[in-house]
């Protein structure tokens, strides 16, 4: 990739030199021929062959031409274009970090790092992706960790950190060298990976690359219709004019009151800090989810959960089926689905078995309101049978969402 995006920036100097060579040959033609013919024929008399001088004045008036054309008031469209050229630049360079899954380019990492950031391939659909997936509930599967460095591929025991949904594991100083992982993340990455609550690799934190290029592609077309920055925080104005312009591709309709209030209870929802802004990472993560559920079947989302959190997925149905007969109620699955969204106080690593690691919504929670609370108190008190396939294939798009190391909510709670 830092070969393609090389050649591409060849391209593009190439024809911002093409532009200043382009305005140079248009002031040319401007000037009278006969004075033009007059100054060639004195410069020829004073050097002989003119070979030289003659090509240094050309030079010369090449690089006068070069600094009129960077002051005000010479060439107006092209110093008024300047400006939204290299924000136009920097949008593309975004939009196919985007594309690619990347949150930088090889070139763009800081000299220090000495690792390259691997490349993403997006998944392809296949033919019987929608097709029924057996997983047995009374065999654990228990997946074993990979003994060596996923970026280093060297075997170090106990320093190596797992990944609580795949079984890669890490050097700490690999992904420091990396440069994928702020400082920050790191320190949380060490103190939560051996803890129940776990920690996920960047393949599984970035649930964006779920998406195949043709899901992605029609993300980032919506992204760009509604004028959506890349890489850039979201305030709530935001975020209700994107759902305005969604629904009103979509529906044909406007957003009503009711579904205005939900817009902004998934804002608090995402910004969970109360920051008056929600992150990049997390609009595209609740974006992508969106995808997902809207153009995956239930047994296409099996298949992309994990040994990992199956096994989590067993353990939460078995410890709601008491009386072992394969089946809990609606209200119970219900209550097990609303916990995948919230993930474990930093200063409370211990907590039971759950898919989640965490318990149910508190009414404190930023997306509980008092008609969301009354909705759940008649959910729970749903008494309808759920086999242990329906709950999986129900839970699959909740698990998923369960997989950001971020403590935002990235998808509605199930109605």
């Amino acid at each position: 990739m830092g070969v393609l995006m090389s050649k591409k920036q060849q391209v593009e100097k190439v024809q911002k030199c093409s532009v200043v060579v382009s305005a140079f040959k248009d002031s040319l033609k401007d000037r009278a021929a006969p004075a033009a013919a007059a100054e060639t024929e004195e410069v020829i008399a004073e050097n002989g062959d003119g070979s030289t001088d003659g090509s240094h004045q050309a030079n010369k008036e090449h690089t006068e031409q070069k600094d009129k054309d960077s002051k005000p008031g010479s060439l107006p469209n092209q110093q008024a274009s300047a400006p939204p050229r290299e924000e136009h630049k920097a949008n593309q360079e975004a939009w196919g970090r985007l594309r690619d899954g990347k949150g930088v380019e090889p070139e763009d990492l800081k000299k220090a790092h000495q690792l390259t950031p691997p490349t993403f391939v997006r998944p392809k659909r296949e033919v019987n992706d929608d097709q029924p997936v057996d997983v047995p509930l009374g065999q654990r599967e228990q997946p074993i960790n990979d003994e060596i460095c996923e970026v280093c591929e060297v075997w170090t025991a106990d320093d190596l950190f797992p990944c609580r949904t795949c079984t890669r594991v890490f050097h700490d100083g690999c992904l420091r060298e990396m440069g994928y992982l702020s400082t920050e993340a790191l320190q949380e990455m060490r103190e939560t990976a051996h803890t129940t609550s776990g920690w996920s690799c960047y393949y599984c934190d970035n649930v964006n690359l779920l998406l195949t290029e043709e899901e992605m592609y029609s993300l980032i077309e919506t992204f760009k219709q509604c004028k959506i920055i890349p890489e850039s925080c979201l305030v709530s104005d935001e975020l209700l004019q994107y759902r305005h312009f969604v629904t009103k591709q979509l529906f044909e309709r406007d957003l009503t009151d009711e579904e205005e209030e939900e817009v902004l209870a998934q804002f608090a929802a995402l910004d969970p800090d109360k920051k008056g802004q929600i992150e990049w990472s997390d609009f595209l993560y609740h974006e992508s989810l969106s995808v997902l559920q809207k153009f995956r079947t239930e047994n296409s989302l099996v298949k992309i959960i994990t040994a990992k959190e199956r096994d989590r997925a067993r353990a939460v149905f078995q410890s709601l089926d008491q009386d072992k007969d394969g089946i809990i109620t609606a209200g119970e699955a219900r209550k097990a689905q609303t916990s995948w969204f919230h993930k474990i106080n930093k200063e409370s690593q211990s907590c039971s078995v759950s898919i989640s690691h965490v318990g149910p919504i508190s009414e404190s929670s930023p997306a509980s309101s008092s008609s969301e609370r009354s909705r759940d108190k008649a959910m729970e008190n749903d008494s309808r049978p759920v086999t242990w396939d329906n709950f999986l294939r129900e839970s699959a798009i909740y698990i998923l969402a369960a997989r950001p190391n971020s403590s935002a909510m990235h998808i509605c709670l199930p109605l």
